[in-house]
Formats: structure tokens, sequence, C-alpha cells
């Protein structure tokens, strides 16, 4: 009678937000919003800040509160897909070292856009996709609450607490720590308010996020 060898899988896992976090998407962002802000003949600068800090049903609501909200959406779509094809987009220096450094299965991307943009922008920088994905359409509630990573997490078969979720935003950084993880800021000049580690850069950060995700450095 033989009998399989099985490995352990992860004792430590990464959740990872996407846009600001892996790869840099200000510039093509602020230049949707602008196109979309022309074609409703509004000003971008306005419409951009409010698109910072809110969702896009909110933000229609508060810039073109006399449109159809559906046909804003379906619009920003149509500009956002068109610029995941033709335009310019960087990954943060460190993150095609790091993310092929992580264990498989030891790590999911918890993203507020979709699916097919993120694996075009990850096929263009040629960033690995990790088997758990987890975008808008996957969830009824948005961040920041914390349901986008718990499912992450549910996904990997991993407890909250064995979880870093890594993060540029404010309403990420408040998902992950609602939902009971540990998270780390990256790629702002300041900490956001309640991440447990800042980091200036991706670069910086990425050796003390192998370290967690191997167990050799606890969070």
């Amino acid at each position: 009678m033989t009998s399989e060898i099985t490995r352990p899988g992860p004792a430590k896992f990464v959740l990872f937000d996407v846009d600001g976090t892996l790869i840099d998407a200000v510039a093509n962002q602020r230049r949707v919003w602008a196109t979309w802000a022309a074609r409703y003949g509004l000003d971008p600068d306005a419409v951009h800040r409010v698109a910072l800090r809110t969702r896009p049903m909110e933000t229609f609501a508060e810039v073109a509160p006399g449109q159809d909200p559906q046909a804003c959406l379906a619009a920003l779509h149509e500009l956002e897909d068109e610029d995941v094809r033709t335009g310019a987009y960087a990954a943060f220096p460190g993150a095609p070292e790091l993310l092929s450094g992580l264990p498989s299965g030891g790590w999911a991307l918890v993203t507020s856009n979709y699916e097919h943009r993120v694996r075009g922008r990850f096929a263009r920088t040629g960033l690995p996709v990790p088997g758990v994905l987890v975008d808008a359409s996957a969830v009824a509630e948005g961040k920041p609450s914390p349901v986008p990573y718990l499912l992450a997490a549910e996904r990997l078969g991993a407890r909250p607490q064995d979880c870093l979720v890594i993060e540029d935003a404010p309403s990420g950084v408040e998902s992950g720590l609602r939902a009971g993880m540990t998270v780390w800021g990256v790629n702002t000049p300041a900490p956001v308010d309640g991440v447990h580690r800042h980091f200036a850069s991706l670069h910086e950060a990425a050796p003390a996020i192998l370290a967690f995700a191997t167990g050799s450095l606890a969070a």
C-alpha cells in the first residue's frame, strides 16, 4: 500500500489591491474621466476630484445629476475598455519579481475594477494572474465594505487573521481592517489612517511582503 506525500498549503496569504498598488494607472484614470467629462460638457478637473473619492454611480449623481446614471456608466465602461486596449500601462517597480516570488495558492487580487480589465492590464505589463481574483462583479458590496477581502480569503481557504492586505487607498485600507486582516500601505508619501505598516513604495515593501508570505516574518 502506498500513500501520497501531501504538502501543507500556505500558512500566510497576501491580498493585493490592483490600481495604485500593483499597476500605475493614475494617468489613465485621469484621461478616461477627462474624456467622459468632455462628452457631458463638464469640467474634467472637477469631475476627477469627485471620482477620486467616490464610486462611479456616486460620481454621476454629484457631477451630472440630470443625466441617466446607467448611460453615464455605459459611457465610462466603454472608455475604460478602450483604454485597456490602447493606453500605456506600467507595473510599479518590484511588482513582477514580488508576484513571481509568492507561493502558489497563497495570494489573490481584490479590485474594484472588472476582471477582464485587470487581465488586460496584467497581460500588457507581464504580471502573473493568481487563481483567485475578486472583482466588482463578484460582490454586492464593494470597498470599504469588508466583503471583497473576506470573499478572497474564503476562496483561498484562509482565515482573515492569516491574511495581509496590500493597499494604497483609504477605502481599501478600511475594507481590509473591517475584515480583521493586517493591512500595509504602499505607494503613498504618508501613511493612510489605520495601516499597520507604511512603505513609500511597493518596491520598498516587497522584501517584507515575501517574508510574511513565507512565514518568516510576523505582521
